[in-house]
């Protein structure tokens, strides 16, 4: 990690630190938006992480999971992936960012479609939009749109999205949009980027929150098995916990070591393999931390009074967005066959 990596690193888990609390979660996920915490997170500058020092086309992914990582581990509930990935894209085609936080729509969800039209020297956007992550309080929301044969980058202002709002598992609130020749700036996407970049880019964001929230799964976990005491030790002294423990902290270092290496292959390009890779090994950590987790806390674990269900809650909600395990699974597959025997390795090494 460079020093600059370090010192965002360090800047975001103070900031998230002293705005995040259970307080602010609980009254995030009843409907109300951290306002707060998001104007701290501006003036931070997090939103333009991946635009930061960045060479050529690529994002700085290496800042990016600096910022990422810590928003994980706090469970914060604003759309900083979203918007971090957004303003990055609408620098490259030279587009104008509204203010505020923004959505990412890639339109891989089974029903999703949208489309564009030419209209008095414009264009409008038709079609519909089914769970979009953080677009219920989004000023605007960028997607990626076939037109004419070629890519468009597509942004939405909020003021044209007719929303419908939708409670993820998480809490958090997500909404279904509904286009119907709603005015939209387009331009072309930046050369070299596939029609799938926000799919790549969105499950790499995901892989690097919950490599931040299973840190802090760990670290709850095994504080509370050192202050549970029960038949007259605490039961981090029991082999049978120590076991589970050590399984959670396994899958923590395997999750953290996969997104990590991941952000720094997409700091230099596609990196399709590192990155489906990323997503499919923090989606099985995810599952696996957090059923050890509730299982050392026991009912504790369960209550709205504590913390630990908003961070095991997302955990299940980020592995299902930007494709399941399954879809990213077979991902590999189809890269490793039509690398060949050959090509496998050096793959595999590059990435």
């Amino acid at each position: 990690m460079s020093e600059i990596t370090t010192l965002i690193a360090e800047s975001a888990a103070r900031l998230f630190a002293g705005e995040v609390d259970k307080p602010l979660l609980d009254a995030a996920e009843a409907g109300t938006f951290p306002t707060a915490l998001w104007t701290a997170v501006a003036a931070a500058g997090l939103p333009d992480a991946l635009c930061l020092e960045s060479e050529g086309l690529w994002p700085n992914w290496e800042a990016g999971a600096a910022v990422l990582v810590e928003a994980g581990r706090a469970a914060a509930p604003v759309p900083l992936a979203e918007t971090m990935i957004a303003r990055w894209l609408l620098a490259h085609a030279g587009v104008h960012p509204p203010d505020g936080p923004l959505s990412i729509a890639p339109t891989r969800r089974q029903g999703d479609a949208l489309t564009l039209a030419a209209a008095g020297g414009g264009w409008t956007a038709s079609g519909r939009l089914l769970e979009v992550a953080g677009a219920w309080h989004a000023a605007g929301l960028v997607s990626v749109v076939a037109a004419g044969g070629d890519a468009h980058l597509v942004l939405l202002a909020g003021e044209d999205l007719e929303r419908v709002r939708r409670a993820a598992l998480s809490g958090e609130a997500h909404a279904d949009l509904l286009l119907s020749g709603r005015r939209a700036m387009v331009a072309p996407l930046p050369a070299g980027l596939g029609a799938d970049v926000l799919w790549r880019a969105g499950a790499l964001a995901r892989s690097l929150q919950m490599a931040g929230a299973l840190q802090r799964v760990l670290a709850i976990a095994t504080g509370y098995a050192q202050e549970r005491v029960q038949f007259g030790r605490p039961i981090g002294k029991f082999q049978a916990v120590q076991q589970a423990l050590a399984r959670l902290a396994q899958e923590t270092a395997a999750a953290q070591a996969a997104a990590i290496s991941a952000a720094r292959a997409a700091s230099q390009g596609e990196a399709r393999f590192a990155v489906a890779a990323a997503k499919l090994r923090t989606g099985e950590a995810a599952g696996i931390a957090a059923g050890i987790a509730h299982q050392v806390l026991g009912a504790i674990g369960f209550t709205h009074e504590h913390v630990l269900h908003h961070l095991t809650r997302r955990l299940w909600t980020w592995r299902e967005e930007f494709g399941r395990e399954s879809d990213w699974a077979r991902s590999l597959g189809a890269l490793a066959a039509a690398t060949g025997g050959d090509g496998l390795w050096p793959l595999l090494a590059d990435d």
